[in-house]
C-alpha cells in the first residue's frame, strides 16, 4: 500500500498518529500473512504436498550490499589446476600402433591418465583346515588378518565399510541401498543390512566420545546450533558443536540449557560444587539461603542418581530451583575436568547457550532485517540504510579479526552504539536495533577473543555450518525409530565432519576401523596435533606424547 505525499505543514499530530497506526496495521498484517501462510504449508506437508519455497535471504557474507566489490564470479576451488598430476597410478599400460610403415622408428610415449572405479561381488570359499592335536582337541586354521570386520559375520570387511559409507557419506536410504546390493549380486536381506548399519557399533561410539572431549580440551572456542530431529514419531533436536578441529552431534527430546550441558558432558555426569557453580547460581539469583546449602557438606557426585539424592537430601524440590542447583554444578563438572572457564561459546543467541565466555553470531543479529517487507518507499529506504551501515561495521569487524589492533576498539563500539541507537520512525527496526544492543558485548566478543568467528554458518573447514549436514540427513530420511539407530546416526555424522576437518578420507577411516588395522591414528590424537601445529608459530606439528 502506497501512501500519498503529505506536506510538512500538512503533519499535523492527529495525522502522525494516524501513520503510526497504520504502519502498525501493516506490520500485523504481514506477520498474519506469513503465520498464515505456515499454517498452509503445514496443512500441505500433512497432505503429502509440497509447501510454498523458502527464498533464503541474503547474508552478510554474500557481499551484495551496497559499495562493496564485485567478485570474479567464480566459485572457491575452481582455479585451474593440473587435474593428475597427484593422482595414485596403479597400472601402467603401454599402447603400439597396429600398423606402421617401415622405417618408423620409436620418440617417446604421451602419457594419458584415465580415471576408472570397479565395483563388483566377490565371494570367497575359505577352506579352513582343522587338524586333531595329539594331546586331544583340535586347532582351526585363522582368516587371514582384515579379511573380516572387527565383530564377524559373512560379510566382508569391505562390504561392511561400502554400507557404512553409502549410508552415511552418500546418504542413500536403507531401501535403496538394500535394492543397489542387491543388484550388485549381495545375497543381503533387510534384517541384515540394518544389523550392520546399527548393531556392535561400540568402538565408533567410544570413539566419537574421544572427539568431544579432546576437542572441547583442546580448543579456545566452539560454535554451536541446533535443529529439529524426529525419533519416534516425536519431535526432538539434535545439538552441533564444533570448529576447524572436530564436529559432535548428539540428538535429544528438548533443547534447554540443561540438556546443552548434558551434551558438554557426553556420556558421563559429574556434578561439581565449586567456584564456577557458586558464580552462577548467583547470576541466577539463586537463593542465598539455597547456595549456603549446596556449599556445605559433600562437593562431588558422579551421576545423576546420586546428585538428585543430595538435592533431596537438602529437599530442593521447586523445578526452578532443581533447574537452577542442576544447571551450576554441571558447569562446575565441566571445570573440574579440565575444561576452561574462558571457553568461547558462538551461537545465534537462543538462550540455552549463554555459558562461558559468550560471543553472538552476526548473521542471526541482522536476519530480522533482511526478512522485512516494507510497505513504502520510506520503510525500504530505511531498511537498506540500517543493513548498509550494519554490513559497513561488520566488514570493519573482519579486519579487526585479521589484524587486531586494541586502538580501534573504542572507534568500533562507538560506532556499534551509533547503529543501535538511531531512530528509524518504523516500529520494526526499533525492535531489531533494542535486540541488537541488548547483546552487545557478545556481538562484538571479537573485540576481546578475535580467534571467535563473527558468525557460525561457517565453522567447517569447507566453509559450511556443521548443523546443515544433520538437516540434509534428516531431510533424506526422516526421523529415527529406535534409540540404536539415532546413536549410529550421531556418531557417525561426527566422525565423518570429523575426519573432512582433519583431512583425513572417510572411506579409508571406515576401512581402517572395520578391519580393525589400526594404520590411521585416533581422531583425538589426529585433533590434538592439528591445534598443536596451529599455535606453534612455524606452523610445524608437535609430536603426541
Amino acid at each position: 500500500m502506497e501512501l500519498p505525499e503529505i506536506r510538512p505543514e500538512e503533519r499535523t499530530p492527529l495525522v502522525e498518529t494516524l501513520l503510526v497506526i497504520i504502519r502498525q496495521l501493516l506490520d500485523r498484517i504481514g506477520e498474519l500473512e506469513q503465520t498464515h501462510q505456515q499454517l498452509r504449508d503445514e496443512i500441505a506437508r500433512l497432505k503429502g504436498q509440497n509447501p510454498k519455497p523458502e527464498i533464503k535471504p541474503s547474508t552478510l557474507e554474500s557481499n551484495q550490499s551496497q559499495g562493496q566489490g564485485k567478485g570474479d564470479g567464480k566459485r572457491p576451488g575452481s582455479a585451474k589446476r593440473p587435474k593428475t598430476s597427484e593422482l595414485t597410478i596403479h597400472r601402467e599400460v603401454p599402447l603400439h600402433p597396429p600398423e606402421l610403415p617401415p622405417g618408423s622408428t620409436f620418440k617417446c610415449f604421451e602419457p594419458y591418465v584415465v580415471q576408472e572405479l570397479t565395483l563388483r561381488n566377490e565371494n570367497t570359499r575359505y577352506q579352513r583346515a582343522r587338524y586333531l592335536l595329539p594331546g586331544g582337541g583340535s586347532v582351526l586354521a585363522p582368516f587371514p588378518e582384515g579379511v573380516l570386520p572387527v565383530e564377524g559375520g559373512h560379510f566382508g570387511a569391505n562390504l561392511v565399510a561400502y554400507i557404512l559409507d553409502q549410508y552415511h557419506q552418500a546418504q542413500v536410504t536403507e531401501p535403496l541401498l538394500l535394492e543397489q546390493l542387491w543388484e550388485y549380486g549381495i545375497d543381503i536381506s533387510a534384517g541384515q543390512l540394518h544389523h550392520i548399519l546399527t548393531e556392535n557399533k561400540d568402538p565408533f561410539h567410544q570413539e566419537k566420545g574421544e572427539v568431544l572431549a579432546t576437542g572441547l580440551a583442546e580448543s579456545s572456542y566452539i560454535g554451536t546450533d541446533d535443529t529439529g530431529a524426529r525419533h519416534q514419531g516425536k519431535n526432538g533436536y539434535c545439538t552441533a558443536i564444533g570448529n576447524d578441529l572436530f564436529a559432535y552431534f548428539e540428538s535429544t527430546d528438548s533443547k534447554s540449557r540443561l540438556n546443552f550441558l548434558h551434551v558438554l558432558q557426553g556420556g558421563g555426569r559429574d556434578y561439581v560444587v565449586n567456584d564456577m557453580a557458586l558464580a552462577y547460581w548467583k547470576r541466577q539469583e539463586l537463593a542465598a539461603a539455597l547456595i549456603e546449602q549446596l556449599a556445605q557438606g559433600r562437593q562431588q557426585f558422579s551421576g545423576e542418581p546420586a546428585w538428585q539424592a543430595r538435592l533431596a537430601e537438602l529437599a530442593i524440590t521447586d523445578k526452578r530451583h532443581v533447574r537452577i542447583a542442576t544447571e551450576g554444578a554441571l558447569l562446575g563438572g565441566l571445570i573440574a575436568r579440565g575444561l576452561s572457564p574462558n571457553l568461547g561459546v558462538l551461537s545465534d543467541g537462543a538462550p540455552q547457550f549463554l555459558v562461558f565466555v559468550h560471543a553472538s553470531c552476526w548473521i542471526h543479529a541482522e536476519r530480522p532485517l533482511a526478512k522485512m517487507v516494507p510497505h513504502n518507499d520510506e520503510h525500504r529506504a530505511a531498511i537498506e540504510k540500517i543493513r548498509t551501515q550494519i554490513w559497513e561495521l561488520y566488514q570493519d569487524l573482519k579486519a579487526y579479526r585479521a589484524q587486531p589492533n586494541e586502538a580501534q576498539r573504542p572507534a568500533l563500539e562507538a560506532r556499534f552504539d551509533a547503529l543501535a541507537e538511531q531512530q528509524t520512525g518504523y516500529p520494526n527496526i526499533k525492535a531489531v536495533l533494542k535486540e541488537m544492543l541488548a547483546h552487545k558485548a557478545d556481538l562484538l566478543r571479537v573485540l576481546t577473543r578475535p580467534e571467535i568467528p563473527l558468525h557460525n554458518n561457517a565453522t567447517g573447514t569447507r566453509r559450511v555450518a556443521d548443523i546443515r549436514e544433520f538437516v540434509k540427513r534428516r531431510k533424506m530420511s526422516g526421523g529415527t525409530r529406535n534409540d540404536a539407530g539415532r546413536r549410529c546416526r550421531d556418531t557417525f555424522a561426527s566422525l565423518k565432519k570429523t575426519c573432512r576437518k582433519l583431512g583425513i578420507c572417510f572411506w579409508e577411516y571406515l576401512q581402517d576401523r572395520v578391519r580393525g588395522l589400526g594404520q590411521i591414528p585416533r581422531l583425538a590424537t589426529l585433533i590434538r596435533q592439528k591445534a598443536r601445529q596451529i599455535s606453534t608459530p612455524n606452523g610445524q606439528a608437535v609430536p603426541v606424547n
